[in-house]
């Protein structure tokens, strides 16, 4: 059996990371380790791991803030296993989960990336009988660069093999380190990397069609990270043009439109209209191509920001409730 390495980013999630680590442990796949590492975390997070879990396979590495990639790469240095499996502090699995993508990844020798959809869930852990459904098979640069199609950090099993081939070496803190997440961007981390892994790999990512990751919905602060994000994506295209420019360039404007529809549902979600309404007018200004290429969401988004823009709230609340019920309908 494969030894599967878990790594666990931990900072400021003492409400959630005792569920974390006990949904790694009901695992029916029972050859792993679980890498905590405790990223500088202000908070009890890591004596909660230390005085509720009593299981050999749990290592706590602790190292001071360097934000989420940098946490990442820290687990992937002390990672013993053939497979690596990322895990954030606040989302679940579901047991079968390892046993499903070992198997995946056993069966399937071209495949470097496995990952599946996702169960979203509230803040308090409920479930919402929402998914996030990825592109499953085919994904490839300009896929890639229209959104995550892993949807999100929890989901992926990774080879060992696959980031051996994309570690990069740099002196950021002193002394010279191998890289695999790029620790300079604090968001977008995800997106950059699995973009160097097509770029420079023949590594296939695959999805498995069950939803075995729980992801965690959280909405505090999102409105105020929308230049961020803008921003971030920017530097990831920067990036890639300045060691691949012929991979990137016929894909730009096309990745910031779906970046920019991507944030437009972000605002319409947190009831940010003016904002939503921007978001996608300049997201059909930069490539108006992106209304035949995904039709259905691109409208509906447009219709939904320019509605929650000019309705007053308690009637676009009413007609949002209404298409929810609908949505829920078995028919």
């Amino acid at each position: 059996m494969q030894l599967v390495s878990v790594i666990i980013p931990v900072y400021n999630v003492e409400q959630y990371i005792a569920d974390t680590v006990r949904s790694v442990l009901a695992q029916t796949y029972s050859n792993f380790e679980v890498l905590i590492v405790d990223d500088g975390s202000p908070d009890r997070s890591v004596e909660i791991c230390e005085t509720e879990f009593d299981d050999p396979r749990i290592r706590i590495i602790r190292q001071e803030n360097r934000g989420l990639a940098g946490a990442r790469n820290t687990g992937i240095r002390h990672a013993n296993g053939e497979y690596l499996a990322f895990l954030d502090s606040d989302d679940l699995w579901r047991p079968e989960k390892l046993a499903k993508h070992v198997d995946h990844l056993n069966n399937s020798p071209p495949v470097g990336v496995s990952f599946c959809p996702s169960a979203l869930m509230d803040e308090e852990g409920q479930l919402l009988g929402k998914y996030l459904m990825p592109q499953l098979t085919h994904i490839d640069i300009p896929s890639l660069l229209r959104g995550s199609p892993m949807g999100n950090g929890s989901t992926p099993v990774i080879r060992r093999e696959v980031f051996a081939e994309i570690r990069f070496s740099e002196n950021r803190y002193g002394t010279v380190e191998n890289f695999y997440f790029d620790e300079s961007f604090r968001q977008s981390e995800d997106i950059e990397c699995w973009l160097r892994i097509a770029i420079l790999t023949d590594w296939k990512f695959q999805g498995i069609p069950e939803p075995l990751t729980l992801y965690r919905v959280n909405t505090g602060g999102l409105s105020a990270n929308f230049i961020k994000q803008l921003e971030s994506k920017e530097k990831v295209l920067e990036k890639i043009r300045a060691y691949a420019p012929e991979a990137i360039a016929p894909w730009e404007n096309m990745a910031r439109a779906y970046e920019l529809r991507y944030l437009a549902r972000s605002a319409v979600r947190v009831k940010n209209g003016s904002m939503a309404v921007d978001l996608m007018n300049r997201s059909l200004l930069t490539y108006w191509q992106i209304l035949l290429e995904e039709p259905r969401r691109s409208i509906l988004t447009l219709m939904a920001a320019y509605a929650l823009h000019l309705m007053p709230s308690s009637v676009y609340l009413w007609f949002e409730g209404q298409g929810t019920k609908l949505n829920r309908s078995p028919s």
